[in-house]
Formats: structure tokens, sequence, C-alpha cells
């Protein structure tokens, strides 16, 4: 271990690729737990509220045993969550110095929302039989305005990086006459906040399904799993095209404010009128697209809404602010994970209403667990896509990423103390939820608790 921490803690590696490591590394291992503690009150909520107006038990443990499971990572987000404040102050103190006082607002508020939804979700947790169902019920409304609004404050700080305002610049290096709502309420916030709750719905839908289905293949057939695949996938069909709707207004915005990240993420070279849409393919090395899809007039479409609306192409930027252009990788990732989530939700729901179809079938099952790990990789996706798209700037048209990294010589070593505690930490976290639920039958519990309605 010492040989590792001097070797990574040396002059292998400078500061800027040590720091953009480890700032990758916190931010996807958060993202997961973050999308969960966003994502699964909602899907607590339905639970309960059905099961309140049906009079069904099976609902009532649904939100019951989703209500334990989330108290977990919530507190692995709390951690993680804390690290990235950390990543903030010690790996890019250039960019804290430059931006802090604009974008302090929105993370005081963040901090707030969390302590809301902790409130709440103490009184949710220990007042289960205490008080009547209804107003229980209604406890957990609190919740989700606490967890949708972290989301919504953070992510407010990543669009300000994308599209900066609130502010006068002056002498190049130092920001005056700030205005924080205004940088709050940046361009790039609306569709970047639909975005990040959309996705951070329906991945938690398809989390809970996929777990239920699972079990449905290994020969659990009671009625508690098959009605959670049922509420989960009506609320994964109906919150995927909410988010593949999210997805076109952010097309549509990034073709008016950050042309180039758009450009590279369709490999789109040339500006032109009726632009089509490149998926898959791979690039020669004179940047010539082999082996690609191009569906005639879609670029243009999906931009601006017109097939013969003209496109920037990435020649009329220079080529020193291109970002990376595998990009288009994690873009076609990304969507294409998208429709097969619209498509398996989709098709259960047709089998379900069918009355000749087999909803139940091991195909179907296997599709909606293999959705589960899909939407967290889509998750990923879309967030290295958001953040490398936006390369070489930290905040766009104003610091690159260079210019406000630490000089310090001891990245090395946080990162390995932090992707020691990241490992620990999911060790620890997916243990505890196994052994929370592997021999805790619900059938079994159900008849235990004899739930109060």
């Amino acid at each position: 271990m010492k040989a590792i921490l001097v070797w990574i803690g040396g002059s292998i590696m400078d500061p800027l690729i040590l720091s953009r490591i480890l700032t990758a590394e916190t931010l996807g291992f958060h993202i997961i737990w973050a999308t969960i503690g966003v994502g699964v009150p909602i899907f607590i909520f339905l639970a309960e509220g059905w099961g309140i107006y049906k009079k069904d038990p099976h609902y009532i443990l649904m939100a019951r045993r989703w209500t334990r499971g989330f108290v977990i990572t919530v507190a692995v987000g709390v951690v993680t969550g804390t690290s990235i404040g950390l990543m903030l102050s010690l790996l890019w103190p250039r960019f804290m110095q430059l931006a802090g006082n604009v974008i302090s607002l929105p993370l005081f508020l963040e901090t707030f929302a969390f302590f809301f939804e902790a409130i709440f979700l103490g009184i949710y947790l220990y007042t289960w039989d205490r008080f009547k169902p209804i107003i229980h019920w209604l406890t957990c409304i609190p919740i989700i305005v606490g967890s949708s609004l972290s989301a919504v404050f953070i992510t407010t700080v990543n669009a300000f990086m994308n599209t900066p305002a609130g502010f006068t610049l002056k002498n190049g290096n130092t920001l005056t006459n700030l205005r924080p709502l205004e940088a709050m309420m940046n361009p790039a916030t609306p569709t970047k906040v639909a975005h990040v709750l959309s996705s951070a719905y329906v991945t938690a839908a398809f989390l809970l399904g996929g777990i239920a289905a699972y079990a449905i293949m290994r020969g659990r057939t009671e009625a508690y799993y098959k009605k959670a695949v049922k509420l989960t996938m009506i609320g994964g069909l109906i919150l995927s095209l909410a988010t593949a709707i999210a997805g076109d207004l952010s097309g549509k915005f990034l073709a008016e404010y950050q042309p180039e990240k758009l450009a590279a993420a369709e490999w789109h070279f040339e500006t032109q009128k009726r632009a089509p849409l490149i998926v898959g393919g791979y690039l020669d090395e004179n940047n010539q697209v082999r082996g690609a899809i191009k569906i005639p007039l879609a670029l243009s479409i999906l931009a601006k809404g017109d097939p013969n609306a003209e496109i920037t192409g990435l020649n009329d930027v220079p080529k020193e602010l291109w970002p990376p252009l595998y990009v288009h990788y994690l873009f076609d990732g990304m969507v294409g994970i998208g429709f097969y989530l619209i498509f398996i939700s989709g098709l259960f729901l047709a089998l379900w209403i069918w009355k000749r179809g087999n909803p139940w079938h091991p195909w179907v099952m296997a599709g909606i667990v293999l959705a589960a790990p899909l939407s967290f990789v889509a998750i990923e996706l879309g967030w290295i896509y958001a953040e490398v798209g936006r390369q070489p700037w930290m905040i766009r048209g104003i610091m690159k990423v260079s210019e406000g990294v630490t000089t310090s010589e001891q990245v090395g070593l946080l990162l390995t103390l932090f992707t020691m505690l990241y490992v620990a930490l999911a060790v620890i976290a997916t243990s505890v939820l196994i052994r929370m639920f592997r021999k805790n039958h619900p059938e079994k519990e159900l008849e235990e608790r004899r739930i109060i309605l």
C-alpha cells in the first residue's frame, strides 16, 4: 500500500489529470446514490397512496420496505455529497475563488433542502401506525420536495458553468455586480433541471421494478412482486416519455447556446441546412464519418424543430475549443438506452392489457431486470457527456479547466484515500441492503405486521 501511495502521490501524473480523475470518480459514485435518493421517494409516495386508496396491504408494505432501503442510500449520499463539496474547495480553488460568491446561494439552499428532507424522513419513519394512514402518507410529500429541491439547487450550479449569468466580468478575472438569483436561473437551468429530475425518477422506477422482476424470475410469484412490477412499469413508461421530451428540449437548448457541444455529439463538422442525424459509426484520420447510420433532416428537426434549419458545424469553432469527439458515443448510448426503457415498459404494459398476453414471461422479466443497470448507465453517460462536452471550459467562455485547478502535489494521496472510501461505502451499503431483504420475504412480513389500513 505504501508503494501505491508513493507512486500515485508522486510526480508521475500532474495535479490537473489527478484532479480530473478524482472529481470524475466522486461525481460518478455520488450520482448513483443521489439518483436513488431523488427518485425513490416518488414511488414510496405512490405505493402508500395507492395502498390506502385500494385498501391493499401489499402496496403499504412496498412503501415500508422501499423506505428502509432508501434510508441506507440517503446515508451514503450524504457522505458522497460532502465529498463533492470538498472536491470543489480542495481541487478547484481558483474556480471557487472566482465563482464562489455568485454560486454560494444554491450551494447553501441545497444543504437546507437536505435538512428539510431529513427532518421529514425521520417523521415518516417513526410515525408508521401512529398517525392516521392519510396523515402519514402526506408526510412523504416534504421528503419528495426536499430531495427534488436538492437536485434542483445543485443542478443550477452545473447550469451556471455552462451558461454563466448574474454578474459583470471585470478585467477578465473578477466577477462584480453579483446577482445570485439570476445566476441560478441562467439559460441552462430549465432544461437541465427537467432532464435531471425526470431521469432520476425513471431510474428509480426501473431499479425497483428490476428488483421485483428478478424475484419473479427466481420463482417468487407472490402478488407483492407482481404488483411492484406493475406500479413501477406504469411509472417507468410515463417517466421515460417525459425524459425523452426533456432530452428533446435539451437538444434545442444546445443548438442555441452551446452549438459546439451538439456538433461534437453528432459529428457535425460543416455548417449546413437540412442536417442529418448521425447514429453510430467511427471517424477516420481525416474526421470523415464512416459506417454510421444517417437519418436525413433529423438533426435540424431535433435542434430547431425545422427540417430546413441551419445547424452550426465544428469547423466554424476554433479547434482548440472543440469538445472531445468521443462524446458522440456517450450521446448515442444515452439515447439508445432511453429508447430501450420506453420499449420494455411499453411491452410489459401492452402484454398486461392484452388478455391473451403474458407479461410475466421470463424474457420480459429479464428485459426489465436488464433495464435497471442500463438506466444507471444512461445516467452516467449523460453526466459524462454534460461535463466532457463543455470542455475545455470549466465556466464556459470565462475559465478553462486548466485555469481552475489546484497546484498541490498531494492530489494523488487524496485520490487513493477517497477511492478506498468509495469502495468501502459501496461494499458496506450493498451488503447491508442485501442482508436487509434477502431472508425477509414480503408475504411473511405482511403476516407478521398485519398492516393497518
